[in-house]
């Protein structure tokens, strides 16, 4: 690529891309690696043995970060009056119910995540096409089809994420910047790791984290020994 010419070149070349890293010095070694002019994101993708297509099989959550993801995360709350304040009060950047349903189907998406309260989700399911395909349609399943949307913004705020295995059996998520010191992004990809751990499917057959590695947004792979992972 283009882009990643002569220093992703040489970051390949700075390691053995084959070797896999106890997770401090995975950790450590991306961090070194992440050297573009901007605070990158830290990344962690896990592989697991899963079939996705069967709905038996879907790894699906949400995980509270210790330290959040260093993003600012924004928050748009549908719903009526008074839960459209209490969701401004505990730290929501939108919220409302007819003027924010009008701009999401006239095109707006300045938002990362929508929450929603079950008596309005009538409305919202009609922008089910639009919000789908982007990740944004709230659900009960994840926490974000709630009355209680006070917890709920703060927790988001906080650093809480959402988590989902795609078609390859991935789950790719930031769990902060390359700016947070090592013990910040142990806790951060431990809470992950323990978490789609916890979520594992009854149905699942053999080995279920199969690959874990970690990257900076502009930076090459880094594989994880999943044995020094420390969890509950």
């Amino acid at each position: 690529m283009k882009n990643r010419g002569k220093r992703f070149s040489a970051l390949l070349k700075s390691y053995d891309q084959d070797a896999i890293f106890d997770l401090n010095d995975a950790i450590s070694l991306v961090k070194k690696n992440a050297n573009a002019k901007f605070d990158e994101s830290f990344e962690m993708v896990m592989n697991l043995g899963v079939d996705p297509r069967k709905a038996d099989q879907m790894v699906r959550g949400t995980v509270s970060l210790p330290h959040g993801t260093g993003k600012n995360v924004r928050v748009l709350v549908l719903a009526k009056t008074p839960k459209d304040q209490e969701a401004l009060d505990a730290g929501a950047d939108y919220a409302g119910l007819e003027e924010y349903v009008e701009k999401i189907k006239g095109g707006w998406a300045d938002i990362d995540v929508i929450v929603a309260t079950p008596d309005v989700m009538g409305e919202v399911g009609k922008l089910g096409r639009i919000l789908g395909p982007r990740g944004l349609m709230p659900n009960p399943k994840v926490g974000t089809v709630t009355f209680d949307v006070a917890k709920t913004v703060v927790e988001l705020k906080a650093g809480k994420i959402e988590y989902r295995v795609d078609k390859t059996g991935n789950i790719h998520a930031a769990i902060g910047k390359c700016s947070f010191d090592v013990a910040q992004l142990t806790d951060n990809a431990t809470a992950l790791y323990s978490s789609i751990l916890k979520a594992k499917p009854s149905t699942a057959k053999g080995k279920y984290i199969k690959k874990v590695a970690f990257s900076s947004t502009m930076g090459p792979g880094v594989n994880v020994k999943e044995s020094t992972f420390i969890h509950d």
